[in-house]
C-alpha cells in the first residue's frame, strides 16, 4: 500500500461484520466478513469484532504494528461521544455497549466511532461519488432509509448523536403509514425498499385494471415479491408498477428537497439496493425536486447515485480513523 498510515475500518451490520486496511490515499486491502450472530449477546459481539479486524490485518499481509487507527461503525440509537451503542434494533439483545474503548483498549491503538449511516456518507465523501464535493447528503435505501450529512469534512452527528436519521423526517404531518420506529408519517414508512413492497400489496388489492404485480403477489404466495419486482415490471410498462415507481420517487424528492432547504449542499446521493432501478428512476426524483424545491437549489443541487455499494461503511469508518489521526497531528504542531 502506497503510505506508511493505514487503517482499518469495521462495518457492523446485523448479519455481518466487514473490515479492510485502507491507506491514507484511501487504496483498500480486500475485505473480510464475518457473521455477526448477535443473538449470542455482547460481550461476543465485541469478541467478533476484534476477531474481524485481526481478520482484515491479516488480509492485508500486515500486523498490527503496521496500523496507525482504527475506526468503528455501528447502527441503531447511539452516543457517539461516548463510544456507546445504546439500544440497536438489529442488533438485539446488546444494550449500552461500550464499543469505543473496548477496541481501543484490546488494539491499544486511537480509536474513532460513528453510525453505520454516517460512515457510509463519509466514505462516499472522501472517495466515492462526493469526492469533489464541499458538502453532501446521503439518503440510504434498503429496509430502512438512513442518512448521512457532510459539510466541510465534518459529520454532521447532532448534540444527541442522532443528525443524519433522514429516514425519520416527517412527510405526512396529519396520522400518515406507520414507521418501524413507532411514529407515523416518517419517510421512511414511504420510500423504503419495505415500505414500498407494503404501499404496493396495498394497491394491487384495490387495482381494478390489467397488472402484473397481481400475478406476481399470487405466485409462490408473493413470497418472492420485492421492490426489484416492482421496478422491472414498472420498466416493462406495467402501469400500477410505474405508478408505485413514480409515487417513491416523489416521496424521496420531498426528502430531498427538505434538505436542500436546510442544509443547501452541493450534491445529494442516493445509495442503497434500491439504486439497482437505474438512471430513469434517478431522473424520476429529479424532475419531482424540479416541482416542489426552490429554484436556485434544484438548479445548483447535484442528484446522484452512490457509487461504493456495501464498502461505503467501512471505507468511512476508516476514514473517521483517518480524520482523527490527522487532527491530532494537526493540534499537535
Amino acid at each position: 500500500m502506497s503510505t506508511a498510515l493505514r487503517y482499518v475500518g469495521l462495518d457492523v451490520g446485523g448479519t455481518t461484520m466487514k473490515a479492510a486496511v485502507i491507506d491514507d490515499e484511501g487504496i483498500a486491502a480486500p475485505a473480510v466478513s464475518l457473521p455477526t450472530e448477535a443473538h449470542r449477546g455482547q460481550e461476543a459481539g465485541l469478541e467478533r469484532m476484534c476477531e474481524t479486524i485481526r481478520a482484515a490485518v491479516s488480509a492485508a499481509g500486515m500486523t498490527m504494528d503496521q496500523i496507525t487507527a482504527i475506526g468503528v461503525a455501528t447502527p441503531g440509537i447511539m452516543d457517539i461521544a461516548a463510544g456507546l451503542i445504546v439500544d440497536p434494533p438489529n442488533l438485539k439483545p446488546w444494550k449500552n455497549v461500550q464499543v469505543r474503548g473496548h477496541i481501543a483498549e484490546v488494539f491499544q491503538k486511537p480509536t474513532a466511532f460513528q453510525n453505520d449511516a454516517n460512515a457510509a456518507a463519509f466514505g462516499e465523501y472522501w472517495i466515492g461519488t462526493g469526492r469533489d464535493a464541499h458538502s453532501m447528503v446521503l439518503f440510504t435505501l434498503g429496509t430502512g432509509v438512513g442518512g448521512g450529512i457532510i459539510i466541510g469534512d465534518q459529520v454532521i452527528e447532532g448534540r444527541h448523536s442522532h443528525g443524519g436519521e433522514l429516514g425519520h423526517m416527517r412527510i405526512q404531518l396529519r396520522g400518515g403509514r406507520l414507521c418501524g420506529c413507532g411514529r407515523l408519517g416518517c419517510l421512511e414508512a414511504y420510500a423504503s425498499a419495505t415500505a414500498v413492497v407494503a404501499r404496493a400489496r396495498e394497491e394491487v388489492a384495490t387495482y381494478t385494471g390489467s397488472t402484473k404485480l397481481k400475478e406476481l403477489l399470487q405466485s409462490a404466495s408473493g413470497e418472492e415479491f420485492s421492490s426489484r419486482t416492482i421496478f422491472d415490471a414498472a420498466a416493462h410498462g406495467d402501469e400500477l408498477a410505474e405508478k408505485i415507481v413514480d409515487d417513491t420517487a416523489f416521496y424521496l424528492a420531498v426528502g430531498a428537497t427538505n434538505m436542500m432547504h436546510s442544509v443547501d449542499p452541493d450534491l445529494i446521493l442516493f445509495g442503497g439496493g434500491m439504486i439497482a432501478a437505474g438512471e430513469s428512476f434517478l431522473n424520476r426524483i429529479r424532475k419531482h425536486v424540479h416541482e416542489i424545491a426552490l429554484p436556485i437549489p434544484a438548479e445548483r443541487c447535484e442528484i446522484r447515485y452512490a457509487s461504493l455499494g456495501s464498502d461505503a461503511g467501512f471505507i468511512g469508518a476508516a476514514a473517521c480513523a483517518r480524520q482523527l489521526i490527522h487532527r491530532q497531528r494537526a493540534s499537535s504542531k
